[in-house]
């Protein structure tokens, strides 16, 4: 039976001849961690990068101001990183196009050379002299009217009309219609060369300010912007970048911004990370969601090697992807190694039937180090209860020998093409917004309250299994159940159960350890 080692009196116990059993286990780990690695390189490590920047945007411990302040320094760094901030800009663009708007108001008078040679932008903005039904004119289209009129003294001759002759302002203004008989591209060509005053006026400048002139030509805005930002160093520039990266979510910036950084710039990076984040993080469950991630880099000034850290976060975080890379066609070879590796760490941890060796020998290492090795055991846990736990009898015994109390829920769930469960909550679901999870936990605990008379409760006592599905109340090897060890909150399915139970042990382990390790 497959051990968990959640009772505290298993590693605190002495094993005899516990030193070297330790080290043959930290040595077959060390094993495990190099064929994972291995796994993951094949490719290059891009998908392991994408893994940890993931993990990275589930830190919730940064305040605003801090958060700022990171990329900021990011951004101010010696060496410029335009990739950076282009990719800033456009997520300003996307999602905040008023502020970009504004400051492109207050320059208004710049984009005559963005108009002058470029016949599409033009007709782009200038057009559409919508009128009538209600439909306004388009903002472009809205200022050259504007002006023509107030500025008719100096302006009106410059307009180009597509009939016979001309229209005076009189006519137009009481048949604004006639205004689609403009001549756009000719008109605007004409303000370029001889009214000077039209770039710097207040209607052209209004109609700039909602930010819909961005979507012409995104790059020519990116770049201009990028060099305000780092050539004049313009201040209100920066003070939009402020506000944005105050306003946004730490998940969201991480999510958009980490992808642009390359080695380097990675490491620094998290160089700056460490400095933002709280050393007392411990005091948290640090085997959920990022917590060890933040436990790891609040105590860690300086990464000599990025890839030890992109190791642990696929055992920890990214278990099962891990687990589909490695049972991939093209991975026979390494699968057919885990497997050798997994059976021998299994033979230690029945025979001994306890984890104490292992975690004695962490005891002796640094924090980081130590958590590597707890990482790699979590995922051996993760694939033996994947490929040793097929039915629900056998998930039922795992519960009762290794102390779970455990309900049966009447909840059944479908599986997803991907294989995780559809419709069960998971803490470590990084998808799931904090608000979602409440609104899931207030309707399982009404829920709970309706079916808890309906519900079969264990308590260390083993059950006596039949063949016959219907009486577990299965139906095809489908079903779920609540365990104590999260208060029962939570309906956990087959399909999800190796990954939730592996990444509560590792959270388990790490508690010892942190109380351990210096």
């Amino acid at each position: 039976m497959i051990r968990l080692f959640l009772s505290e009196s298993d590693w605190k116990a002495d094993v005899s001849g516990g030193s070297d059993v330790g080290k043959r286990w930290i040595s077959l780990l060390e094993d495990l961690g190099s064929v994972i690695w291995s796994l993951l390189t094949v490719g290059g490590r891009s998908e392991a990068r994408l893994w940890l920047c993931n993990t990275i945007s589930g830190i919730t411990s940064i305040a605003p101001h801090r958060k700022r302040d990171l990329f900021v320094s990011l951004l101010r760094a010696r060496t410029r990183n335009e990739v950076l901030a282009s990719q800033l800009f456009r997520m300003i663009f996307e999602r905040r196009p008023q502020k970009v708007g504004l400051l492109l108001a207050k320059r208004s008078c710049v984009l005559e050379k963005f108009f002058d040679g470029h016949p599409t932008r033009i007709l782009q903005w200038f057009s559409h002299f919508a009128v009538g039904g209600g439909m306004e004119p388009k903002k472009g289209a809205k200022a050259l009217s504007q002006f023509a009129f107030v500025n008719r003294d100096i302006c009106w001759e410059e307009l180009e009309w597509k009939g016979k002759h001309g229209q005076s302002p009189a006519v137009v203004a009481t048949k604004p219609h006639y205004l689609m008989d403009l001549d756009v591209l000719r008109t605007v060509e004409n303000l370029i060369d001889n009214v000077p005053e039209f770039w710097s006026s207040d209607e052209f400048a209004e109609s700039l300010k909602d930010g819909s002139i961005l979507s012409i030509d995104t790059n020519f805005f990116l770049e201009f912007f990028v060099r305000l930002m780092y050539e004049e160093d313009s201040r209100d520039v920066w003070e939009v970048i402020d506000e944005f990266l105050m306003e946004e979510s730490f998940s969201f910036l991480c999510n958009h911004l980490l992808i642009t950084l390359q080695g380097q710039e990675f490491h620094n990076f998290l160089e700056l990370l460490h400095k933002y984040l709280d050393p007392r993080i411990e005091t948290g469950n640090p085997g959920y969601s990022s917590l060890w991630l933040e436990c790891i880099l609040s105590k860690n000034n300086g990464f000599e090697c990025i890839d030890q850290l992109l190791l642990l976060n696929a055992v920890i975080s990214r278990g099962r992807q891990l687990l589909r890379l490695a049972q991939d066609e093209e991975s026979l070879e390494e699968l057919e190694k885990i497997k050798v590796i997994v059976s021998q760490i299994g033979t230690f941890s029945s025979s001994i039937d306890s984890l104490a060796p292992m975690l004695n020998e962490c005891f002796k290492m640094k924090a980081m180090e130590a958590i590597k090795f707890l990482g790699l055991q979590s995922w051996v846990l993760h694939y033996e209860l994947s490929e040793k736990c097929p039915t629900p009898e056998s998930w039922e015994l795992l519960f009762f020998h290794n102390k779970i109390s455990f309900r049966k829920s009447d909840k059944y769930v479908l599986v997803s093409p991907n294989g995780q469960s559809e419709g069960n909550v998971s803490e470590f679901d990084d998808g799931l917004s904090a608000k979602r999870k409440h609104r899931k936990k207030e309707k399982r605990k009404k829920n709970k309250r309706r079916k808890f008379d309906d519900m079969v409760s264990y308590d260390y006592e083993e059950p006596e299994f039949d063949s016959s599905n219907e009486r577990l109340g299965f139906q095809a090897g489908a079903g779920s159940w609540l365990l104590s060890v999260d208060g029962f909150s939570a309906s956990w399915a087959s399909a999800d159960l190796p990954e939730y139970l592996s990444k509560f042990c590792f959270s388990t382990w790490m508690k010892w350890l942190l109380t351990s390790v210096t």
